[in-house]
């Protein structure tokens, strides 16, 4: 049985939806019920015209962020969070997702087995991604993946890649992505990669349309890390479809799993093979 002691939560509301606002007074009617305290994030709260509070503050003060929306917010809200090492509960508005995996229909039945201990706490990998200029470096976080892709539809792109600071690859075509497990079922599925279980520590590499039909994925061990470079053009940084960084010639873009993992709370019951089979219909 998971022990969680959850006297405060942080609530993040898809963005630019503002009609989430009655489903936000049902959840919150529902953790208030368990004596639980909600706070609501101050763009969500915008949105609604209602009070919030900042998101750093949120993660610093609260036990359990909460989204409402589908896997894209969950993401957003992963990736922000991430270094406060807050849990985060998915709780999906219209289809059932990946990772959000609980509707408001169940939400109370969910919370009453949560307070009890009646719940998973899945932990999964994510990427650190570092960008490094001649002075300067960027880092960041993918929850699904790290997309390094052509910055012009007229131009095929040359990828030099190593592993562990080795020769490994040359990439030539639109691009590669580098998958965390989870993100296994997003670009990387889409692009011909394999399906990872969420909970391995392993990453994929997928090539994106490649010049060269013997480029293939490559799924890594997640103790390597590996860094990228073009050698003849500048090219784009997409991190989880929501962020965009320009590379150009000179500089390099680093990627290994990070040594902390995301925490992410479930149904007891929650079956990742279920969701494959409903979410790509398999077997049907």
């Amino acid at each position: 049985m998971l022990h969680l002691n959850i006297k405060k939560i942080g609530v993040i509301l898809r963005p630019a939806t503002p009609e989430l606002r009655k489903s936000y007074f049902i959840l919150k009617d529902i953790f208030n019920k368990y004596n639980i305290e909600v706070n609501l994030d101050a763009s969500s709260a915008s949105m609604i015209d209602e009070k919030g509070t900042e998101f750093f503050k949120l993660c610093k003060t609260n036990d359990v962020l909460v989204t409402i929306g589908g896997d894209g917010t969950l993401i957003s809200a992963v990736r922000r969070s991430f270094d406060y090492d807050i849990p985060v509960l998915g709780v999906y508005a219209g289809n059932l997702g990946f990772m959000a995996d609980v509707n408001l229909e169940e939400l109370d039945e969910f919370v009453s087995n949560m307070v009890q201990g009646k719940c998973r706490m899945d932990e999964r990998a994510i990427l650190k991604a570092v960008i490094k200029k001649d002075k300067e470096e960027l880092s960041m976080y993918a929850f699904n993946d790290v997309v390094l892709t052509r910055s012009s539809v007229s131009t095929m792109i040359h990828i030099e890649t190593l592993v562990d600071s080795k020769a490994f690859n040359t990439y030539h075509g639109d691009g590669v992505i580098i998958s965390t497990p989870t993100g296994s079922t997003a670009y990387n599925l889409a692009a011909g990669g394999p399906v990872l279980f969420p909970l391995t520590n392993v990453f994929a590499l997928t090539p994106i349309c490649p010049h060269s039909l013997t480029q293939r994925p490559v799924v890594l061990p997640g103790e390597y890390a590996i860094e990228m470079r073009t050698s003849d053009a500048k090219a784009l940084i997409i991190v989880d479809g929501q962020d965009k960084h320009e590379l150009r010639l000179g500089e390099s873009l680093h990627v290994r799993l990070s040594s902390k993992r995301v925490r992410l709370i479930h149904r007891e019951e929650f079956n990742y093979f279920e969701v494959l089979k409903e979410k790509l219909s398999w077997g049907e």
